[in-house]
């Protein structure tokens, strides 16, 4: 049984999530101590106890202390299986995380699945919908994996009540040896907003272009009013991404009471802006979410980024706890070069 200290690096829900998928792709147990040490509440809350039973559903795992608040937690995993999967966060918790917990074990299981998760689809402190689905897939995309998601209702803190689907099919990763962006084919993106002004999201949309002035070729980025059965209670976020020859860059923000449309959208502006100065391939957000990935793939990957955050440090060293893989950065010109290698 592997031993994993919670506390380690970031010390975060994304570290025990990140282990729990490790184990049921590697059929090797662990247990994890110390969980969400570093945070200021420890233990789990109710969006990484979603998550980790979702992942112990589609593996059949056995498992010890998984309740709400738990700082140790034994995972025995059982053999991957696909099929169709319903899980509710009961909060306002975050659906993405979850699902980031169980698209690595489900395609590594080789059969399809589909699986709903319902709770809040854009909150803070999570990648909103949107990002998950036009940033993260398009550079699984790119190394082969075939994983639609569909947004069914929105949700939003305190209440909750959205709804995503994942569809996944069967297939193989490909490495990604990508450290050059190549040419700048398109600037898309989507503010929305839901039960609340529709100029709010064209608020967010305008200051996000005005940071991107010049970036072209086109800006197509919508803002959207959604009600009724569209979303459950008052929310928004604004996603943008940068479609590249090679690659994609996003920057995100999920609307908060109290702070203006105009910051949130100069924000995602300058953040991507500054993606695109850099000529990285991969920004802060996907680089620690793509390592799991590619570490899966087999063969030797590449990417470059802005920033090499400590929940990619904390990802680096994790994963090699399970898979034969080694990592390694290198800083040049303003951004890191990170390699996966078996």
């Amino acid at each position: 049984m592997i031993e994993i200290d919670g506390s380690y690096g970031e010390g975060g829900g994304q570290l025990t999530r990140t282990a729990v998928a490790l184990s049921a792709i590697t059929r090797k147990p662990v247990r994890i101590v110390n969980v969400r040490a570093r945070r200021g509440k420890p233990g789990l809350a109710p969006q990484h106890l979603a998550a980790l039973r979702a992942v112990a559903a589609i593996c059949d795992a056995r498992t010890e202390g998984l309740e709400l608040g738990s700082t140790a937690i034994v995972f025995e995993p059982g053999a991957l299986k696909g099929g169709t999967y319903r899980f509710d966060v009961g909060t306002a918790g975050s659906v993405t995380l979850v699902l980031q917990a169980v698209l690595p074990a489900l395609l590594a299981c080789g059969a399809p699945a589909h699986v709903v998760v319902t709770g809040g689809t854009d909150v803070r402190q999570a990648p909103p919908a949107d990002y998950l689905a036009e940033v993260l897939l398009r550079h699984l995309a790119r190394m082969g994996a075939r994983a639609r998601l569909a947004v069914t209702r929105r949700g939003y803190y305190p209440r909750g009540g959205g709804e995503i689907a994942l569809d996944v099919a069967p297939g193989e990763l490909r490495p990604f040896d990508c450290t050059s962006p190549g040419k700048l084919r398109a600037l898309r993106g989507t503010a929305h907003v839901a039960n609340l002004p529709a100029h709010i999201a064209e608020r967010m949309r305008d200051a996000a272009l005005a940071q991107l002035a010049g970036w072209g070729p086109g800006e197509e980025v919508t803002a959207r009013w959604l009600g009724g059965a569209e979303a459950t209670g008052r929310g928004g976020s604004i996603v943008v991404w940068a479609e590249t020859e090679h690659s994609v860059l996003g920057a995100s923000r999920v609307a908060e009471f109290g702070v203006r449309a105009e910051a949130l959208g100069e924000a995602v502006g300058r953040e991507l802006k500054a993606d695109l100065e850099a000529g990285v391939t991969a920004d802060a957000h996907a680089a620690d979410q793509l390592l799991i990935y590619l570490a899966l793939a087999g063969g030797t990957s590449s990417f470059t980024t802005r920033e090499l955050t400590s929940h990619a440090q904390t990802a680096m060293w994790l994963i090699a706890r399970f898979l034969p893989v080694r990592f390694a950065s290198e800083r040049a010109d303003g951004a890191f070069c990170i390699r996966v290698a078996p």
